[in-house]
């Protein structure tokens, strides 16, 4: 059963009818900033991103001139060719990180799991307030605590969310990015909110160092993060 806030943040978003029908969003992201330069990589520009609403599945493209695109399915990352051939790819990434020549520099397969894994979790909500396997527990009249399963690919076990009392849209969620290490406490602040069909989406963001007390740090810039194109199908 949804709280208050939940309720309000689903149907902010669209309502439970929309996304309970829906089967993936798709959209335009760019993203970059020191979490990517950190690891050696540049980060995205204008890649089209498909999204599974009730399943941890992502792919994007392209990832390269040539037109290669990685295709993220719950448990394993690829990267496939134009023509469908894969080219690379890996099981249970996520066991990998964050050490050895991680902590240094990541391969196109560590950034495609980081990118897909993190954007799925960003486009599914509200959808995952929706979810059975997470537990939501409301925190105050603007913020909910979810608990997520090891099957769901995530950045950590618990996180916040924080939304706007007049609107119930999101504006800070709060978490710790394990794949650099149990030390990245993370800010991702909404900056800015997109429309597609009356239904609200999160179009800027911009993810720094939290402190202690909760609110983001000035800088560095770890992410910065822009969605176009989006819609839900």
């Amino acid at each position: 059963m949804l709280s208050p806030l939940a309720r309000r943040v689903v149907d902010a978003y669209g309502g439970e009818e929309r996304w309970r029908s829906a089967q993936a969003v798709h959209c335009m992201i760019s993203a970059h900033g020191f979490a990517f330069l950190s690891k050696m990589r540049r980060g995205i520009r204008d890649v089209r991103f498909e999204a599974q609403v009730w399943e941890p599945k992502i792919t994007m493209h392209p990832l390269d001139r040539r037109g290669s695109r990685a295709v993220f399915e719950g448990g394993s990352v690829r990267v496939e060719d134009a023509a469908g051939k894969v080219v690379a790819s890996r099981a249970e990434p996520r066991r990998h990180f964050p050490y050895g020549r991680r902590s240094f520099w990541w391969d196109r397969l560590d950034a495609a799991y980081f990118s897909s894994y993190a954007s799925w979790n960003y486009l599914t909500l509200p959808a995952l307030l929706l979810r059975g396997d997470i537990e939501w527990t409301q925190l105050s009249e603007t913020s909910l605590q979810a608990r997520f399963p090891p099957r769901l690919p995530t950045h950590c076990e618990l996180q916040r969310f924080h939304f706007y009392p007049e609107t119930a849209l999101l504006r800070q969620h709060d978490y710790t990015a394990e794949v650099f290490g149990g030390w990245a406490k993370a800010a991702n602040v909404v900056l800015e909110h997109g429309s597609w069909e009356g239904i609200p989406y999160p179009s800027r963001r911009r993810v720094t160092p939290r402190r202690p007390d909760g609110r983001p740090r000035a800088f560095p810039l770890l992410v910065g993060i822009r969605i176009t194109d989006w819609g839900l199908f």
